[in-house]
């Protein structure tokens, strides 16, 4: 069962981080779309963004790994 667990958590943490950031992307064209002028800034913004959501979905698949392989039992 825990791999089955494993393997879910992690598909969800994929699709999570998919439409998190897609929803970053699309904002961020729409927003440059309306103020050209400011594309460094609203560029800059995005990625940090895009990052963080990076690294939660990087511990969460972390997580799924450390309950696949039974640590801490």
């Amino acid at each position: 069962m825990g791999f089955l667990a494993a393997g879910l958590g992690a598909g969800i943490i994929a699709i999570g981080a998919g439409i998190g950031i897609g929803m970053i992307g699309k904002g961020a064209t729409e927003s440059i779309a309306r103020q050209p002028e400011a594309a460094g800034d609203i560029r800059g913004a995005m990625l940090l963004t895009a990052v963080f959501i990076e690294g939660v979905a990087l511990i969460g698949a972390i997580v799924c790994i450390i309950l696949a392989l039974g640590i801490g039992q």
